[in-house]
């Protein structure tokens, strides 16, 4: 982590000529340690002007450029300087701040947990010095967005706006840490890449090197890992923080702390405007949309949404990781001509600025998202497939002209809306712990250089993807993994809204995972004769949690279990002669941590057991997929699939 020269602190610095002033602040919080902070300011003299002002904590080093920064897709990435400069002219002051423990910053940087009343704090700070209004709007991306919540969660004073952008925890422990009982291992790829960027890392040159030279991969295939013997055992602080996190795979008092629960403190969140910013292939969609939700049902102040199909903070793309969505997908160039104009022209409506000067634009859409779909299928000249897709607007969340299908599964690898009439019909498959399924893009990020997020080819797995082996056959040609179609769609079929599936399951383990994958799929054409099976979204549920998330129980084995499967929300265009695809199986990995099928918790476990899963599909028991269709049933009322034929033998 990258230090600055702190001499100047108090006394302005010129920057860009004169257009631009910085500060370096020392924030006081309330346990005595101090922050590190930069003020931007359009003059040398901020007091002069008492203005709104834009706050932004990050981890990532206050005066460092991201990549989540870029404004447009035709320009670089800006530099902070720049990014303050723009909203220092449109009459805000701009404070950028070191975490805790990171950059500038005294004291220890914990991950998540202490920023709540370090945000709390800043916001007080900052609303009592000359050059404030009164009015604060936290602003940011990931983790970013994380401390926004947090700070709101303590019943923060003065914060006058929020704009979430890819983050701000709902509930960690279903979303971002930990998801359906499993832990999401880009917890792991993150804590390695901070470590690198350590302080300890910074003053230790053999650390350092250590450090950069761990062989990521060969860990992931070195699991379960105990104390002593992970990636990070040369820095025990950040070993001890991750394996921390591992071990608590109950929801109780760890998950219930404000700074990553925000579900259970939404009463003290101020009532002020928010927009919750989003993309399809991120691992916080569920997050965005609950706060979204809960916010404009209980607050007065309007809340906002907007979802993408990028990556997570890749809203200038117009894919994501093979799949192109075409040239609306950006947000620069349709939402707004550029993201800080998106961002600029909400804080002003916000903040109730346009009777100064600042043009109001028409109203906002309360929902904006991105429906994926409708393209061609072939492939472009970047090499990626051309999905397609168009911006649509709405009131709510799911879309107001969405109703709840069901989708029953069958042994001859069905989709179909008539629930089973069979008396005993049911799938049974091996689930070994050693050799779980591939990751292969989805809802991730930080996780490189094991997975990398969006959406992929499900039939054309290669050397990229972690866990892979020749010759790379199709996911579905693995004997773990159930496969179930719709029959080509006679017309589009447009999904919008959460997905989810109940199943009926036994196992002859004390406990076993069950994993969901909903996919769209392309028919072949000339540049994909194989045609092309596009991952949408994906959940999984660990076993040992089917009475509470709180309590866990182990399974008798032989014994059936009603279990609930949740993916994160998305919204696709299923053209006419695609298939809608469930994939179910017991693992999805380095995504997921694997479970051992022994009973153990995985962070203790030094064994693995072969477990055989079953789904059962008859009419005692209808194994179902839950999705949201624009038109309800209706949408699927067609010959084709009320009659369904045999589609494939699994």
């Amino acid at each position: 982590m990258t230090c600055y020269d702190t001499s100047h602190a108090g006394r302005p610095e010129r920057l860009q000529g004169g257009t631009l002033w910085r500060r370096t602040l020392r924030i006081p919080v309330r346990d005595g340690v101090r922050l590190a902070a930069d003020l931007y300011s359009a003059s040398p003299e901020p007091e002069a002007t008492a203005l709104p002002v834009l706050l932004e904590r990050t981890p990532y080093g206050r005066r460092a450029r991201r990549g989540s920064d870029q404004d447009r897709s035709d320009a670089p990435v800006p530099q902070p300087e720049d990014i303050a400069r723009y909203f220092t002219e449109a009459r805000y002051h701009v404070v950028r701040q070191d975490c805790r423990g990171r950059g500038d910053s005294e004291g220890t940087f914990v991950k998540y947990l202490g920023e709540g009343p370090d945000g709390a704090d800043t916001v007080a700070w900052l609303r009592n010095q000359p050059w404030c209004d009164g009015r604060v709007v936290m602003t940011g991306v990931s983790y970013s967005a994380h401390v926004q919540a947090a700070a709101a969660a303590e019943g923060v004073t003065g914060l006058a706006a929020m704009f979430q952008d890819s983050g701000g925890f709902s509930c960690a422990y279903d979303a971002g840490m930990r998801m359906g009982g499993a832990f999401e291992l880009k917890q792991v790829t993150w804590a390695l890449r901070q470590a690198a960027k350590s302080p300890e890392a910074r003053v230790d040159p053999v650390l350092a090197e250590e450090l950069r030279r761990v062989d990521v991969a060969g860990w992931f295939g070195a699991m379960p890992w105990r104390p002593g013997c992970t990636p990070l055992r040369h820095l025990p602080a950040y070993e001890d923080f991750l394996l921390e996190q591992w071990r608590e795979d109950a929801f109780g008092d760890y998950y219930r702390n404000p700074a990553i629960y925000g579900r259970g403190f939404y009463d003290r969140f101020p009532d002020a405007p928010s927009l919750h910013m989003g993309s399809w292939y991120d691992p916080y969609v569920r997050s965005t949309i609950e706060n979204f939700t809960a916010l404009r049902e209980l607050k007065s102040a309007p809340s906002y949404l907007v979802m993408g199909p990028w990556t997570h903070g890749h809203r200038c793309d117009t894919y994501a990781g093979d799949v192109d969505f075409g040239p609306r997908a950006a947000l620069d160039g349709n939402l707004a001509p550029s993201y800080l104009e998106f961002r600029r022209h909400w804080f002003d409506r916000a903040l109730g600025r346009e009777d100064e000067g600042h043009p109001d634009g028409g109203d906002l859409p309360a929902v904006q998202y991105f429906l994926m779909g409708g393209g061609d299928g072939r492939r472009d000249g970047a090499g990626r497939m051309r999905h397609g897709g168009a911006w649509r607007t709405d009131t709510r969340w799911p879309p107001a002209f969405t109703a709840p299908v069901a989708l029953y599964l069958t042994p001859a690898g069905n989709l179909t809306p008539a629930p089973p009439t069979e008396a005993a019909a049911s799938v049974t498959y091996d689930f070994d712990p050693r050799h779980p399924v591939p990751t292969m893009g989805g809802q991730v990020t930080s996780g490189e250089p094991v997975m990398t997020g969006g959406a992929y080819d499900q039939n054309a797995p290669d050397a990229r993807v972690h866990g892979a082996r020749e010759p790379y056959l199709p996911l579905d040609s693995r004997p773990d993994v159930i496969t179930l179609t719709t029959p080509p769609l006679e017309r589009d079929v447009i999904l919008a809204g959460p997905v989810s599936a109940r199943l009926h399951v036994s196992t002859t383990a004390p406990d076993t995972d069950f994993t969901i994958k909903l996919i769209d799929v392309h028919p072949p054409n000339a540049d994909y004769p194989h045609g092309f099976a596009m991952n949408l979204t994906d959940g999984i549920f660990r076993c040992r949690f089917h009475r509470s998330y709180e309590k866990p129980e182990l399974l008798t084995p032989g014994a059936v279990y009603e279990v609930e499967v949740a993916a994160p929300d998305t919204a696709n265009r299923f053209a006419a002669g695609h298939r809608i695809r469930l994939d179910i199986s017991s693992s999805n990995f380095p995504r997921f941590d694997v479970n051992t099928n022994t009973g153990r918790p995985e962070a203790a476990a030094r064994r693995t057991a072969v477990a055989a899963n079953t789904v059962h599909m008859d009419a005692e028991r209808p194994s179902h997929l839950r999705v949201w269709l624009e038109g309800g049933a209706d949408a699927l009322a067609h010959p084709a699939l009320e009659e369904p034929k045999l589609l494939r033998a699994v």
